[in-house]
């Protein structure tokens, strides 16, 4: 694909300027809010010893949900795309669903199944612990999010040449050997993907560990900011969530600097010969069946367990209005959100430069700061630049915007890769104007991606918990923080139809996921 010397279009420049000063403008109000301490104090907020604490708890839980993901998700991985198991396609799907069930629903389906009133109880006569703390909220969020570690290992696995193995067992190397030493240096890059996605999850996670009780930087800063102690101390709590985000994006960039893992030779890769699993396939169907029995059946069950025991029922008009201003924040959102992902990609693809590379990083910022960091900068930034703003819904959906905003980059920049240049520069040279010229010949080529891109964010948007409760209007319910309120107080069957409404809504994004997946295999 060719690109363009020429500089950008200033009607590209100009909104891809100030959606970068969107995402930076709220960051440096935090700064600034942290900085207007003295240094006494500001040092004395920094190196008190609760934040090692909860910096140990962080990173413990971090770890932990890395290791159990890796646990799950490689062996799986093997399994789908390197042995003869039938079904593939459908054992693919199956295991990815648990991505329908976010990681504030496992940790409420973990609350209602244990205890003298959980489900287990109710069902079978059985009480089980209920989980909670660290290892609920390990659990909880593992479940959650190995999906994302699988899929990147599958996709890894998938684009490996095997005739590198083949030379190697031709020299007489065991399999142990040649899976050590030539398999896993070449899928580093799909598994350290996994660990950013997942790493950055973990950190601006606030749903999950909140309902466990677990003390986190994400926890500790919504305790700080609702509680209005010290507003200073919250910001630099944030500050401290991004300098670990900080860390685990400069950890990664370092690890797969100067990594070249393509094919040198010519020609299309080998077939990937397959191993028989023989009488293994049962033992492998067994893992399968409970850990989707964990991470499925347990969580849905619980949930609509809970849905039937409300001494009211189901308050349809509470779900509706609930399920309305949900659509009312995540819709604007998701539309305004694939129309600013445009212009940054048309500009970092069509007119390549260090300036286009800086705009496109800064979208892609917005989206790794941790949600709860990102909600109470634009907090300080609405009460002090724009206070017209503070607890509106306008300020709630440009947030989620600017925060979703890499999800839909994704898919527009895809689509804009399959658009020629050529039709654009066809279209100039019959008289059009730059921006008519896009507008008629590239910009239909972009719709899909577009709809892809606003699909994505509307069902991010819809699950989406600690930037709206940082940000949404007073008396603004959304499905999420009714599930998450409701939990909080242990009223398990109230937040059941809501969280039902959310798994509906997810499963969508699973749909979406897969179908792609689907028709490219």
């Amino acid at each position: 694909m060719s690109v363009s010397k020429k500089r950008p279009p200033l009607y590209f420049v100009i909104p891809a300027v100030f959606i970068a000063a969107g995402v930076l403008l709220p960051l440096v109000y935090l700064v600034l809010r942290a900085s207007e301490a003295d240094w006494d104090v500001s040092s004395n907020l920094i190196f008190r010893e609760r934040n090692f604490t909860l910096l140990m708890n962080t990173i413990k839980l971090t770890l932990g949900v890395l290791i159990t993901t890796t646990l799950i998700a490689s062996p799986l991985a093997w399994l789908t795309v390197r042995t003869d198991i039938p079904h593939k396609k459908w054992l693919t799907l199956i295991s990815v669903m648990p991505l329908a069930i976010p990681g504030y629903i496992l940790a409420y389906a973990l609350l209602g199944m244990g205890g003298a009133n959980g489900t287990f109880f109710h069902l079978f006569g059985l009480e089980i612990p209920r989980l909670s703390g660290y290892w609920g909220s390990l659990v909880s969020i593992s479940l959650y999010t190995y999906p994302y570690m699988y899929l990147n290992l599958r996709s890894g696995l998938l684009g490996l040449d095997p005739s590198v193995e083949e030379a190697a067992r031709s020299l007489g190397n065991p399999s142990w050997r040649v899976y050590s030493r030539i398999v896993l240096p070449q899928l580093r890059p799909a598994f350290l993907s996994g660990v950013l996605i997942i790493g950055l999850y973990v950190l601006g996670d606030f749903g999950a560990v909140s309902l466990m009780r677990f003390e986190t930087f994400s926890y500790a800063l919504f305790l700080q900011y609702s509680a209005s102690y010290d507003r200073i101390y919250a910001a630099w709590l944030a500050l401290m969530l991004l300098g670990l985000t900080a860390t685990i994006l400069i950890m990664e960039y370092r690890l797969l600097k100067g990594m070249l893992f393509h094919r040198s030779g010519s020609g299309s890769a080998r077939k990937i010969r397959l191993s028989k699993l023989g009488k293994l396939k049962f033992p492998a169907y067994g893992g399968l069946a409970v850990l989707l029995f964990f991470a499925i059946v347990i969580p849905v069950t619980t949930i609509f367990f809970w849905s039937t025991r409300s001494v009211y029922g189901v308050n349809w008009n509470d779900l509706t209005s609930t399920l309305w201003m949900s659509v009312s924040a995540s819709a604007p959102a998701a539309i305004i959100t694939s129309l600013m992902a445009v212009p940054m990609a048309y500009i970092s693809i069509r007119f390549p430069s260090k300036i286009s590379r800086g705009l496109e990083r800064i979208a892609y910022l917005g989206y790794a700061t941790p949600p709860l960091a990102l909600a109470l900068a634009f907090v300080f930034f609405s009460l002090n630049s724009a206070p017209v703003l503070y607890q509106t819904l306008t300020l709630l959906i440009v947030a989620y915007s600017l925060h979703f905003l890499a999800e839909a980059m994704g898919p527009v920049r895809s689509a804009l890769y399959q658009a020629p240049p050529r039709l654009e520069e066809a279209a100039r040279s019959l008289g059009l104007s730059p921006f008519t010229a896009f507008m008629r010949s590239t910009f239909p080529l972009l719709r899909n991606g577009i709809v892809a891109g606003a699909a994505l964010v509307f069902l991010s948007c819809m699950k989406e918990l600690p930037i709206t409760i940082l940000l949404s209007p007073i008396g603004f319910e959304t499905l999420a923080l009714n599930v998450w309120s409701y939990s909080n107080e242990a009223m398990f069957a109230e937040a059941a139809p809501f969280a039902i409404a959310i798994l509906l809504f997810s499963s969508l994004f699973v749909g979406i996921l897969f179908s792609r997946e689907w028709t490219r295999s």
